[in-house]
């Protein structure tokens, strides 16, 4: 898998002040003096309130930053709350975790997270987008038909397909500790890279793995050698623990 893992995610969901720029110094440093992490991508999506701050953060490092979510709507308007993509990326942002299960879970449906990810596209981001089945749909064996449906729906008439990542986060994995099998995962993975060359067009898909990704289980994780990395939640906001996860799967 060394080869192969390309894409660290940090989704550092609501933590953070300015405060916690600080902690960012160990992963700056990390990535410039290891040479061997070359090929290495680490992508920090924070809090709204701190994009501005992790861009000035890291304007002199090869770590990139991203959005957690985006409105669909392409020009300003009334939602409350909203940004939209051209706001994300007048902040020189260049990725956005869309379709999330936290938010699926707040109603957010197929058709809106397909309109979010045709306006991020237009307006240069690249896409994280997240797919995922729940515990129930697991132990009925709905596993690959809740994934097609969900990509058949969110990538409808999408183009720019070399600009989206996808992060396979089954929803009972998420703050739970539980991580699926390695055979289970790179089954899952391989059908999904099968189904997104052959039916969706993508010429070299990559595919994340998100869903209690800890240094406790990334020895496991990594047997998985088709994935293309891993979307961090809770170990991503220490950056010890980051660092860690790194090391055991790319170094």
């Amino acid at each position: 898998m060394t080869n192969k893992l390309r894409y660290f995610v940090a989704n550092w969901k609501m933590y953070g002040h300015l405060r916690s720029l600080n902690s960012l110094n160990k992963v700056i440093n990390f990535r410039k003096k290891n040479k061997k992490a070359k090929n290495l991508k680490i992508i920090y999506c924070p809090p709204f309130t701190l994009l501005h701050a992790f861009v000035q953060k890291f304007k002199n490092s090869n770590i990139k930053t991203g959005a957690q979510n985006c409105s669909f709507l392409s020009t300003f308007g009334p939602p409350t709350g909203s940004i939209n993509a051209s706001m994300i990326k007048s902040l020189k942002c260049d990725y956005v975790i869309l379709g999330h299960s936290e938010k699926r879970a707040k109603g957010e449906n197929d058709k809106i997270i397909n309109k979010k990810i045709s306006s991020a596209l237009k307006n240069n981001l690249k896409v994280i987008f997240c797919i995922g089945e729940t515990i129930l749909q697991k132990r009925k064996k709905m596993t690959k038909k809740i994934l097609l449906n969900q990509l058949n729906k969110g990538l409808h008439k999408i183009k720019k397909k070399e600009n989206i990542l996808i992060a396979y986060e089954p929803v009972w994995s998420i703050g739970t500790g539980l991580v699926p099998k390695s055979e289970d995962l790179n089954h899952v993975i391989s059908f999904i890279k099968i189904f997104l060359r052959n039916k969706m067009k993508f010429k070299n898909p990559k595919v994340l793995y998100g869903g209690s990704v800890s240094p406790q289980n990334i020895s496991l994780l990594r047997k998985v050698l088709n994935l293309d990395g891993f979307l961090v939640g809770g170990s991503s906001q220490n950056s010890k623990k980051f660092i860690d996860i790194i090391k055991k799967t790319f170094i």
